[in-house]
């Protein structure tokens, strides 16, 4: 059931309380300062921690995903190798706390999709954390194709010695049973359709569209499983639930833009590569306080007649647009 954020201003418009004050400023993020750039992101994580605990819970949990989650419990049981897809902006927030659980043993690849919309570093930290763990990892931009084709070599390969055990029994062989699995609109439809060269599978840029398990065949030696995003019956962690719907993997009535809006923008002038100025040069006014909400109204009244909403909603369409360049919100944990 969806839960509002609280919608109401106060009039003196206060800070979002705890942690180091969200004071606009810009770290240095140059190589020589490379520790200090990756302790910006240790303090950045604290202060959300600190700035969310002031808005009410964000949840959704749409009917269809308690039974798309039992059906899919079912389903994995049968597949050879798993494809769990994650938002590369958001990797952890992004990774479902039973996956694991359910997942048991079986081979699987992860692919970190949105490639193009994040950074070379921020792509190079995340391959360097995967590559120390033993993962196996893709990154890929279902949109565009990158990733695609690597990626269902890479199940093939993966998955090669069922075949081997049929053949031994003496059964005739059969196509690799991949399943692709993930959180809302982090583009599991669209990597299929790529990977197809045509669209197979409903896909839009809104999570909800996948409503029920289809199974399609990729050329005479996969079978891949396509998904609705599962989500957890509650999101314990609301620093990522407001990562969440930062970046549209969460149903819009689950929060409110105005507070969303507001924790993006204390965040963005942390970010080492963004910072006030950019913020500033995009919508020509001054960012003179130390709140994000007092942002999203300064840009209302400038823009849209005091309407905080629409204020909000293009703060957070620039940066799912990259207006602000293209930036993950996580950096892998140390």
């Amino acid at each position: 059931m969806a839960v509002q954020l609280s919608g109401n201003w106060l009039p003196n418009f206060p800070k979002i309380v705890g942690g180091k004050s969200p004071s606009f400023y810009i770290h240095e993020s140059s190589n020589s300062h490379g520790s200090r750039v990756e302790d910006d992101w240790v303090d950045l994580e604290t202060d959300l921690y600190h700035w969310t605990k002031t808005l009410r819970p964000v949840q959704w949990y749409p009917g269809h995903i308690a039974k798309t989650e039992k059906e899919l419990k079912e389903q994995l049981k049968l597949m050879d190798v798993v494809i769990e897809v994650r938002d590369g902006r958001i990797p952890m927030s992004t990774s479902h706390p039973q996956m694991d659980a359910w997942l048991g043993n079986k081979k699987r690849i992860l692919v970190l999709n949105r490639e193009d919309m994040i950074s070379t570093a921020d792509r190079n930290a995340w391959a360097d954390y995967y590559a120390r763990q033993g993962t196996k990892v893709v990154f890929a931009n279902g949109q565009h194709g990158m990733g695609a084709m690597k990626l269902g070599r890479l199940a093939k390969a993966l998955a090669a010695g069922v075949n081997v055990k049929r053949r031994a029994k003496g059964l005739l062989p059969r196509p690799v049973r991949a399943g692709i699995v993930g959180y809302p609109n982090v583009g599991k439809s669209s990597l299929i359709n790529r990977l197809l060269k045509r669209r197979m599978c409903p896909a839009a840029p809104r999570p909800g569209v996948t409503r029920v398990l289809k199974w399609v065949r990729f050329g005479n030696d996969l079978e891949l499983l396509d998904s609705p995003g599962i989500i957890p019956m509650r999101i314990s962690d609301q620093s990522s639930a407001i990562k969440l719907a930062i970046c549209d993997d969460i149903g819009e009535r689950s929060y409110n833009f105005p507070d969303v809006a507001a924790i993006l923008v204390q965040m963005l002038t942390k970010l080492p590569s963004v910072g006030i100025e950019v913020l500033q040069n995009r919508y020509k006014i001054d960012a003179d306080g130390h709140c994000g909400r007092r942002f999203v109204h300064k840009l209302a009244n400038h823009l849209f007649n005091g309407d905080d909403n629409q204020a909000a909603f293009r703060i957070l369409s620039d940066f799912r647009k990259g207006r602000f360049g293209w930036i993950a919100l996580e950096r892998p944990p140390k």
